[in-house]
């Protein structure tokens, strides 16, 4: 899936989409474990495609980014 087309979704079907591919994960993983996954590069591809989704989401609502690091906000 790429970016531009994620940007074209609203938040709700970009929501939607994470649950669909977090059970098509679920799913990949439970292959892998009984030897029955054929194409191991989509675990890859989805594993991205979340990270992908859930990073436009949170820019489309206008969340800060998380603190990078535990004791970043210490001044250490």
């Amino acid at each position: 899936m790429k970016a531009h087309d994620i940007k074209a979704m609203t938040v709700d079907q970009i929501d939607d989409e994470v649950l669909k591919l977090k059970k098509e994960q679920f799913n990949l993983r439970f292959q892998r474990a009984t030897g029955q996954l054929e194409n191991t590069a989509r675990v890859r591809e989805v594993r991205r495609d979340i990270a992908r989704l859930k990073t436009i989401a949170r820019q489309k609502r206008g969340s800060p980014a998380p603190a990078a690091g535990r004791n970043s906000s210490k001044g250490l």
